[in-house]
Parts: structure tokens; sequence; C-alpha cells
């Protein structure tokens, strides 16, 4: 057992530094394009790149690596692919340019953390241990970096956002060599096996319903920074924000297995559709930033608990041979068009309404798709 463990150090390391990457950009980008002169309504034009772009990265490259039956390279060349991009996206001032950068950079960032999970997934399979065991370290790298980066950003200035970003790829893509990759039992899929997929009705239906979750989740990963910043806040606090919020969902990922077997995924995707509507409500009614950064506790009961059982829900559905399609259609659908409702809706209801309307619309989003999730669990002819 020691090494097989062992042989999980690499994935864990990679996850933790990847999302440590990640978390510059979800949780600063906005910042840094609000330093170059860009309004809300544009910022959210710029944001809404990356999940449109995914729509199509995320399939093509777990179509990719069901092909050739790889994870491992598909991650280099993705990973390669990101450190070119970055360099130039951070730069651009000008935003048809940014545009443009901005759907380089996301076609090749888009896939990897989707990509990572499927093989942390598959890892966990292998070797009969949680998913949240190694999901986790993911989350420990978006909490660590939230917090040091938020420090770091204020000596160093937003405008020179590139460097840490830039230091935590090349890590992340050192780790990708190390990775122990995983083999499936299965011939090759061919083109016409996405048919299946697509005509699998519980799926389908599963992933439409989750729309008005995930969207909820992505408009606050967008603009919980420009919210803030309304309410007062600055940089070092935007990053003990996600700090918090991130270590509660660490901790819900690391304890996994001792509360995810008891009852049925839908009833933990229900549990945290109920939640997501009490946050985003309470969000809506509060104007000190030191009470949303002491809420944003409720980020692991929200967002960890639903992702996990999401990702577990679908793993049932999806035929073996599609394990790596399936999870990064999935994973479009999450972060991909919900991100683009998001970015577009959230960016011009922050410039005209303030967050607090913004975080009201959300709410009712939320409340509506966790009232269709129930309809779905008690109609079982619509499932598996």
């Amino acid at each position: 057992m020691h090494n097989k463990e062992q042989s999980l150090v690499p994935l864990k390391m990679l996850l933790f530094s990847f999302h440590g990457a990640n978390t510059i950009v979800i949780s600063f980008l906005p910042l840094l394009l609000q330093f170059r002169g860009l309004t809300g309504t544009e910022i959210g034009w710029v944001l809404a790149v990356g999940p449109t772009v995914s729509i199509f990265s995320q399939p093509f490259w777990g179509y990719m690596s069901d092909k050739y039956q790889t994870v491992k390279q598909i991650l280099l060349i993705c990973l390669v692919g990101l450190l070119i991009s970055s360099v130039f996206f951070f730069q651009m001032t000008v935003l048809p340019l940014l545009l443009m950068m901005a759907g380089i950079y996301y076609f090749f960032t888009a896939p990897i953390g989707a990509l990572a999970d499927s093989l942390a997934q598959r890892r966990a399979d292998a070797l009969g241990i949680s998913f949240g065991s190694i999901r986790t370290w993911g989350s420990l790298g978006f909490a660590v970096s939230s917090l040091v980066i938020g420090q770091v950003l204020e000596i160093i200035g937003i405008e020179n956002l590139v460097i840490p970003y830039f230091i935590m790829g090349v890590l992340t893509l050192i780790l990708a060599f190390r990775l122990v990759d995983v083999k499936v039992d299965v011939d090759p899929i061919q083109f016409g096996d996405l048919k299946k997929l697509l005509s699998n009705r519980p799926y389908i239906i599963f992933l439409v319903l989750i729309l008005f979750m995930t969207v909820t989740h992505r408009t606050n990963d967008s603009y919980i920074g420009l919210f803030l910043e309304q309410l007062g806040g600055n940089e070092s606090l935007i990053g003990i924000a996600w700090f918090v919020g991130v270590t509660s969902e660490a901790l819900v990922f690391a304890f996994a297995h001792l509360w995810f077997r008891k009852f049925h995924p839908l009833m933990f995707i229900i549990a945290a559709g109920v939640m997501f509507t009490i946050r985003w409500f309470l969000y809506a009614m509060i104007n000190e930033p030191f009470i949303i950064v002491g809420l944003q506790v409720f980020h692991g009961l929200t967002f960890g608990v639903f992702y996990l059982s999401a990702f577990h829900y679908i793993t049932r559905l999806i035929p073996k041979e599609l394990q790596s399609t399936g999870h990064l259609v999935f994973m479009s659908v999450f972060f991909g068009i919900s991100g683009i409702i998001g970015s577009l809706g959230g960016g011009a209801i922050i410039d005209w309404l303030g967050g607090n309307t913004l975080y009201f619309f959300m709410g009712i989003t939320a409340l509506v798709g966790t009232i269709l999730m129930i309809v779905y669990h008690l109609l079982p002819f619509w499932k598996k």
C-alpha cells in the first residue's frame, strides 16, 4: 500500500500546484482587467471567453485522451500551451487582443483540471481509495495560493500577476512528467461512440438541471473579488476570502470517505442546492466585507459537496471507455456553459445594479435548480 500511495504523490502535487496557479486567474484576473481600464461588462466578455472555449476544448482533449488512452501526454501538451499563451495573455491591454489571446490561453488551460480529476478518479478506483482524498490536494493548493498570492500582489502590484502564475505553471509542468498514467482495458473509442453519451438520457437531463446551481457558483467565482472591492475590501482581503472558502472545500474533500457513501449522491446534491440558496440570499443582504469573508466557510458545504457528488454520480452513468470524454463534457457544462452565462450576465448586473442585487438573482436561480433536482430524484424513470 505504501508503494501505491507513493505513486500518487506526483498527482497530488500536480493538483496542488495547478489549482494554486488557477486561483491566481480566478481570484485576481478580474482585478487585473479592472486595473487595465476595463468596465464590469468588458471584464465579463473576457471572462466569458474561457468557458466558451472550454465547451469545445474540454470534449476535444477528453476525446483525444480516450482515443490515445493517455491522460499524461495530453496534460503535458496542454501545460506547454498554457505557459506560452499566458505570457502574452496577461500583458495585453487592448480588448480585441485580450479576447483573442484569452481564446488561445483557455483552449489549453480549460481541460487541465478536468483531466487531472479524471485521472484521480481512475487512480482512486484502481487503488480502492477515496477520490476526495486525492482531490483535496487541489483545494489545498487553491487555498494556500489565494492567501499567499493576495499578500504578494499587495507588494509587487496587480500588474505583475504573470510572475507568480508562470512560476506555478512551470512547477506543474515538471510534476506532470512524473505522473503515473492510467491504461484502460478497453478498445480506443471511435467517434461514433460519442452517440452513446448523447443518447444517455439520465446523463443529459442531469447536465441540464445542474446548470441552475453551477451558474451561480461560476458567477461568484468571477465577481466575488469585485463585490468585495465594492464593499471596501482590498487584494489581501480577497485572498483571505478565497482561503476561507477553499479550506472548507478541502476539508469536505478530505473527509469524503466518512460521509459520502451514507446516502445516494443526489441527496447530497439537493442538500448542497439548499445551502447555495441560503448562501446567496445572505450575501445579497450584507454590506460588510468581513462578514462575507466569514460566510465563505459555506463554500465547502456548497461547491465541495455538490462537485464531489455530481462527479461521482455521472461516473456511474458513463460507460468505462468514455470516462474521460464524459467527465470533460460534464466539466464543460459545470464550468463552461455556466461560466458564459455567469460572466456575461453577472458583469452586466454588477455594472447596472450592484453586487447585492446580483447575489439576490443568484439565490433565486439556485432555489429553482434545487426544486428541479428534487423532482429529478423523485422521478425514477429519468435516471438509472
